[in-house]
C-alpha cells in the first residue's frame, strides 16, 4: 500500500500545485485548499492515467477520504 500512497502523494501535489500535501488514509477534501468538485474530477482522472484503472462516477464521488481511495485502487489493481 506504501506504493499507492507514494503515487498519491505525487498526483496530489500535482492536481493541487502543493508540494506540501502528503497522502494519508485520513486526508479529505476538506483538509485540502481548491479541492472543489471540478478539482475532484481532475484528481480522478489522474489517479486513473497513474495507475491504470477506471472509476464509475458513483464510485468516485463515494470516497470519504484518502484511505477509501487507496483501497479502491489496490482492489482494482487486483481485479
Amino acid at each position: 500500500m506504501q506504493d499507492i500512497y507514494d503515487k498519491l502523494t505525487e498526483i496530489l501535489q500535482d492536481v493541487f500545485d502543493d508540494d506540501e500535501i502528503v497522502a494519508s488514509p485520513e486526508l479529505a477534501a476538506a483538509d485540502v485548499d481548491g479541492w472543489d468538485s471540478l478539482a475532484h474530477v481532475r484528481f480522478i482522472l489522474a489517479i486513473e492515467r497513474g495507475f491504470g484503472v477506471k472509476f464509475s462516477a458513483a464510485e468516485a464521488s463515494a470516497f470519504a477520504n484518502v484511505g477509501e481511495l487507496a483501497n479502491g485502487i489496490a482492489a482494482k489493481r487486483s481485479a
